[in-house]
């Protein structure tokens, strides 16, 4: 009598599409995506359609995604995202593999946020906002007391446009690109405008220049401010960006994870940080001499807004491209002079160069924007950015981004409290 067969063994085992992207916790697209890249392997089914794959790749490959997205670091402990939106390394960054500097220098906002969210490029390409959108938004904006932060006005335009929107929880990439291409001009659309002419045609900039000063525009100013939306669209796993990649993980629409987003900028180590430079770049102006000013900030015990940066040993990329951008306004010289000026005595007793903060204080001083305005640069540009973020973690595994706490507190049972 014959042996029988062994069973097959499991690493012989082959999987559907559906079932590789249910154990990989991804849409069935996301699955070919892996086997484009190199990391799953395919086989097609004989006389039929569709493909299959080893059983044992998936489920190596759900394990390295597991360990992966649990974000733990050999040597700091950081949490650490694979991401193919943009790489830092040395004095330089990149959009998907693009010097993001380059791609600021020859092409508009609009096109640098498509790049990022598309990788192919949509020369001449601008954004409109709805109608319907942008009255719901601008009601709920005006409804806010007149002392409100820029990043109130656009958290709250960006919830009243989401509840506009009865499509938002539409997760499908096309649906999101839409929800980005008409967010960011409702955004610009809302904040009440500093002239009387409310400019809501045209590129963004130029929408977006009248809503932060009364001063007229010149084509050098609006390119900077362009140049300045552009460098600031993305910069890897920021905290703001963080947040929007846990509420992508949770799989929060667009508007909630925009909105995550804006939640965290406002603190003065990240998004605010402008404000702080430009009023020390104002301080430096009135007294013309950045010594006494310096010397005030360190004897409070402050660190000096606009200078240094953890990623980069050097000088910020961005901030060398934009003050290339300012030195053509004419007016922008004397706050351009003091930012050198706070440089140069800052560097007596520390080495750190200029960061796009304190570029972007150039620009809002010079252009006679008040010390919020680099906080609304800021927040309309990385909108784009966490767009691009969000997108690619819809198509990762959910709730991915879910850390275990190490808990310290005492051991129990403990007794009832009284």
């Amino acid at each position: 009598m014959r042996d029988q067969e062994p069973a097959p063994r499991d690493a012989d085992r082959r999987l559907s599409t559906k079932e590789a992207a249910e154990l990989l916790g991804v849409k069935p697209e996301t699955v070919y995506a892996y086997v484009s890249r190199g990391q799953l392997s395919s086989r097609r089914v004989t006389g039929g359609r569709g493909s299959t794959f080893d059983a044992g790749e998936v489920e190596a490959l759900a394990r390295r995604n597991r360990r992966e997205g649990a974000g733990s670091s050999g040597s700091g402990g950081e949490l650490s995202v694979r991401t193919r939106i943009t790489l830092i390394e040395s004095d330089r960054y990149c959009f998907r593999g693009v010097d993001a500097v380059d791609l600021a220098a020859r092409h508009t906002y609009e096109e640098v946020a498509e790049w990022l969210w598309t990788g192919r490029m949509h020369r001449g390409g601008t954004f409109t906002a709805p109608p319907a959108s942008v009255a719901v938004a601008r009601r709920a904006v005006d409804a806010l007391p007149e002392h409100a932060a820029p990043t109130d006005l656009l958290r709250v335009a960006t919830i009243a446009a989401a509840t506009a929107d009865p499509l938002r929880f539409d997760l499908s990439e096309e649906a999101v690109l839409g929800t980005a291409r008409t967010l960011i001009p409702t955004l610009v659309a809302a904040l009440p405008p500093v002239r009387h002419d409310r400019r809501d045609e045209g590129p963004l900039a130029h929408r977006l220049w009248t809503r932060l000063t009364g001063r007229d525009a010149d084509e050098a100013s609006l390119r900077a401010l362009d140049a300045a939306l552009a460098l600031l669209v993305d910069h890897d796993l920021a905290a703001s960006t963080l947040a929007v990649r846990v509420a992508a993980s949770a799989r929060a629409h667009a508007y909630a994870a925009v909105s995550a987003g804006l939640g965290v900028i406002e603190g003065p180590l990240h998004g605010a940080a402008s404000g702080l430079a430009h009023r020390l770049l104002l301080d430096v102006l009135d007294q013309g001499d950045a010594a006494p000013v310096i010397a005030d900030e360190l004897r409070a015990g402050r660190r000096i807004p606009g200078l240094g940066h953890r990623l980069y040993p050097g000088e910020d990329p961005r901030a060398r491209a934009l003050f290339t951008f300012l030195e053509q306004i004419p007016c922008a010289e004397p706050a351009l002079l003091a930012a050198r000026d706070i440089v140069d005595t800052t560097a007596r007793h520390a080495p750190l160069h200029a960061n796009v903060d304190l570029a972007l204080a150039v620009l809002t001083a010079s252009c006679g924007m008040p010390s919020t305005a680099g906080e609304t640069i800021f927040a309309v540009a990385r909108t784009a950015g966490w767009i691009a973020h969000a997108l690619e973690e819809y198509g990762e595994r959910p709730l991915r981004m879910r850390p275990s706490g190490l808990y310290a507190g005492p051991k129990p049972p403990q007794p009832l409290p009284e």
